[in-house]
């Protein structure tokens, strides 16, 4: 081995920590959007709403949902890893911190400029976060095995998915708004971006199975109608 090779524990140690603050960051991003007022992603539309109905904060929705999400991964045969479950607590657990912790913004132009900075550092963290290679999020799990045992695009059944979600959340008192919109259109591309800057030993997707016998990931987004079958559940997108 060369000398200057990276030692396999110090790029578990990277991957541990790329995975945890991705995810603190992922919560930190819903935080922000639901502060800016002007639309949520999707599912953050679902957790707003329920929140509302059930008197619940947002972030123990958001984990009790995904853990309801987990739940479907068992007729689907999907395989959770540490991200997966780290997901559901971590995510949830950092979004009612942001919230106790950043007020209220009033003024079109502060909402603005805290939603741009929600929908960037969302675009950060889902980098961090799949770049770590640790196991794919709930609600991404629940979209590549609904694929799989389907045999339908993985654009159609996102698709379907987020529409139903969205609906749900916002007859439910969800907001819905031009930010919705906005998240929708750059989550890719900022997604592509930060997967190559936080990739760890090479490219994502270039790997086999990483420290601790963990599934490779897709080094982009892929919303697409291209057939996915051959991927694992490791590689699906974005951390929700």
């Amino acid at each position: 081995m060369s000398t200057a090779a990276t030692p396999r524990g110090a790029h578990l140690t990277r991957r541990l920590i790329q995975l945890y603050a991705g995810l603190a960051l992922y919560g930190a991003s819903s935080a922000l959007l639901v502060r800016a007022g002007l639309g949520l992603e999707p599912w953050g539309v679902l957790h707003q709403g329920l929140a509302e109905r059930t008197g619940a904060t947002i972030g123990v929705v958001s984990i009790v949902v995904g853990a309801a999400v987990l739940l479907l991964w068992i007729p689907l045969r999907q395989r959770p890893g540490l991200g997966t479950v780290s997901n559901v607590f971590a995510v949830g657990i950092a979004t009612d911190g942001t919230l106790a912790l950043v007020p209220d913004v009033h003024g079109l132009v502060a909402q603005i400029a805290v939603l741009v900075a929600g929908v960037v550092v969302n675009g950060v963290a889902t980098g961090l976060y799949i770049a770590a290679r640790f196991g794919p999020g709930p609600r991404d799990g629940l979209m590549t095995g609904l694929h799989l045992r389907t045999g339908r695009s993985v654009r159609l059944v996102r698709t379907l998915i987020e529409l139903a979600v969205v609906v749900t959340g916002f007859l439910l008192g969800g907001t819905l708004g031009a930010g919705t919109v906005l998240y929708a259109l750059a989550i890719g591309p900022l997604a592509q971006f930060f997967l190559r800057v936080f990739a760890i030993g090479g490219k994502p997707g270039t790997e086999g199975a990483g420290a601790g016998g963990d599934d490779a990931v897709a080094p982009a987004p892929d919303d697409g109608d291209t057939a996915v079958t051959a991927r694992t559940p490791g590689q699906a997108i974005l951390p929700q």
